[in-house]
């Protein structure tokens, strides 16, 4: 039993000495690409895309990966060796890239999209979602930049932040999501999917 133990720290070691090796180039070709593009402009709606959003925003996420206080299946293999400086250098990389910007396919959803952005619903209690992450959604240290994310995976979000699945951030969101019609959430999923 002490030799299994012994192998396993000796592996996990070894891991963490192959990941700290790498530059941040390698470790998006390695890791991160496949998902979330090379540049981090997302490869599938289900994946987010990472270009242009906030580096300390970014560090959190991956350091609640690694911890597990984030749950997902596919990210934690790709974290659980990365140091703290190889999560900095992936932070530094991504943010440092340019944001996409994703076309629509319900242009007549983008004006109630832009009512719930700006203003909120006060008849259903939701607040106005440029009051936590800004006038043009670029978000804050500790809130994600929404603009030019895929409207599949803002919805997503919203979903699990309304089942309570997703519990490592803002618990605010839960009441946001959960007070949203159907119609409001894919509206503004529309809306900040294709803000610059």
């Amino acid at each position: 039993m002490k030799h299994i133990g012994l192998a396993l720290l000796s592996s996990f070691l070894a891991a963490q000495a192959l990941a700290s090796s790498l530059t941040a180039t390698e470790l998006v070709n390695e890791r991160c690409s496949t998902c979330h593009g090379a540049q981090g402009q997302s490869t599938s709606p289900i994946f987010p895309s990472l270009a242009g959003q906030n580096p300390e925003y970014l560090v959190k996420q991956l350091k609640d990966f690694r911890s597990k206080k984030r749950v997902s299946e596919s990210m934690a293999p790709q974290v659980a060796d990365l140091t703290d400086d190889n999560i900095a250098a992936l932070a530094a990389f991504f943010s440092s890239r340019p944001a996409k910007v994703n076309r629509v396919t319900d242009p007549d959803l983008l004006p109630v999209g832009r009512y719930i952005f700006t203003k909120g619903n006060s008849w259903s209690g939701v607040p106005a979602c440029i009051n936590c992450h800004g006038e043009k959604a670029y978000g804050t240290a500790t809130l994600p930049r929404l603009a030019g994310q895929n409207s599949r995976y803002l919805l997503g979000q919203l979903k699990d932040f309304n089942q309570r699945t997703r519990t490592n951030d803002n618990e605010a969101m839960h009441l946001v999501a959960s007070r949203l019609s159907e119609m409001e959430t894919k509206a503004v999923a529309d809306y900040l999917s294709q803000m610059p």
